[in-house]
């Protein structure tokens, strides 16, 4: 290899290095959350399978990213210093451990081992496009089999990992109404006779439960999730016509709000009851329903992801 093209591979692997740390350490508005306030995130069970058929979502986007980024390394790293297959996937975990570890020590990340998973398949793929076009006498035969052979590799992993999320991945248990689990304080919900809720002229029939203050200036549920993991919370919210239209819905984790509705929210109840979905990623013991004014929520139901093996 020429000095000068030697000189320029290593310049772009350099300028392309800080991309991707740039991309793992800052962007996202990660330097917003890296305070003590959090505890570190170790997550060394892998969650998700590395990468579906395509989407038109940002997690999709993401997965693809996780994966297509590292795809390079695997062509530069070898074609610079020839090393083989084993010598250089074992430097390559090796340092994403490190990033890893760093970024959940910084508070700008977590470690996931998804990420390890997904890093390494893209590595993978470069070195053997590496090993397709460039490890011998390069030709432009053998720089478009690379560029197939990457294309053809992608299509692999979607392939297996739609197999494997067909077989093994997590599922959702069956939805369960939230007043059904241990109630804290006494405080329970409307669960028989439910009465109708007329919310921006549309009349709803609510099927499970409905949380209101009944007439106090505001009302609070709390249950015991007994540290539940993966959690999926849904319900309705509105504030029906009659009555003054204020109120507000608060929602607590482990006495962490996570989410809060009130009159204002999505510009008010022109747009009828609104449907609330809320994830719980990490483990919780209990969750709190603070209800005030004449805010309603109904219907609150949760879901579980488990992993087969549970």
């Amino acid at each position: 290899m020429e000095i000068k093209l030697r000189k320029l591979i290593i310049t772009g692997t350099i300028l392309y290095t800080i991309l991707i740390l740039y991309f793992m350490f800052f962007a996202f508005n990660r330097l917003d959350h890296a305070t003590g306030d959090y505890e570190y995130v170790f997550m060394l069970v892998p969650e998700n399978v590395p990468l579906r058929f395509p989407e038109p979502t940002f997690s999709w986007l993401y997965q693809f990213g996780n994966i297509a980024a590292f795809i390079p390394f695997g062509v530069v790293i070898p074609l610079l210093y020839r090393s083989s297959f084993g010598k250089f996937i074992s430097l390559f975990v090796l340092t994403i451990l490190v990033l890893e570890s760093l970024q959940a020590l910084t508070y700008l990340g977590s470690f996931d081992v998804d990420d390890v998973i997904s890093n390494t398949l893209g590595a993978t793929i470069g070195f053997i496009a590496y090993r397709v076009g460039f490890s011998s006498k390069i030709s432009y035969k053998k720089l478009i089999a690379s560029a197939l052979s990457i294309g053809v590799l992608l299509v692999g992993v979607i392939v297996v990992s739609e197999t494997i999320n067909y077989v093994i991945a997590t599922r959702e248990s069956p939805i369960q109404a939230l007043h059904d689990v241990k109630e804290m304080n006494g405080t329970m919900p409307m669960t028989e006779n439910l009465p109708s809720i007329t919310v921006a002229g549309k009349k709803i029939e609510p099927k499970m439960n409905v949380y209101n203050s009944e007439g106090d200036k505001s009302k609070s549920y709390t249950y015991i999730l007994g540290n539940k993991k993966d959690v999926i919370l849904y319900s309705y919210y509105g504030i029906p016509d009659n009555g003054d239209f204020k109120g507000e819905v608060t929602i607590l984790a482990d006495g962490k709000v996570r989410a809060q509705f009130n009159e204002q929210y999505n510009k008010g109840a022109e747009f009828g009851a609104e449907f609330v979905e809320i994830p719980f990623y990490y483990k919780e013991n209990e969750i709190t329903i603070i209800v005030s004014g004449n805010a309603k929520l109904w219907d609150v139901r949760f879901s579980e992801m488990k992993h087969w093996w549970e």
